[in-house]
């Protein structure tokens, strides 16, 4: 079974950073929509930044509103590892981030049902 191992989540205050990273397992490595998705009790996972490897060096990004210009989506291939670079933290950026990936075309990136593999979560709490 393919893992993916999310890390870097914690407790941040307002207007500081956070790395999530996350590395999979899958070999030989195939995923080619790999993202990012937060939960808060009580509602939906919601889609926070995917990133689509079309080929090398061409990818295409989505982010929901909610966090452009704040969040980066990243991968480095080699390490079957990708990153959330996350800056100018809110208070409503608290949440637990999941990683996920799909080897196959995803029709709606930041809509959670349509992905494969998932990690365990870290949390973020951003506070003062």
């Amino acid at each position: 079974d393919v893992q993916l191992v999310e890390s870097g989540g914690g407790l941040v205050q307002p207007g500081g950073s956070l790395r999530l990273s996350c590395a999979s397992s899958e070999q030989p490595y195939s995923s080619i929509f790999v993202g990012w998705f937060r939960q808060v009790p009580g509602k939906e996972r919601e889609g926070v930044a995917v990133l689509y490897q079309r080929n090398i060096g061409s990818d295409r990004t989505y982010y929901a509103d909610s966090v452009k210009g704040r969040f980066t989506i990243s991968q480095d291939n080699a390490k079957n590892t990708w990153f959330l670079q996350m800056n100018s933290l809110k208070p409503e950026d608290t949440a637990m981030y999941y990683c996920a990936a799909a080897r196959y075309w995803v029709q709606y990136p930041l809509k959670a049902d349509e992905y494969e593999y998932w990690g365990q979560g870290t949390q973020v709490t951003v506070t003062s």
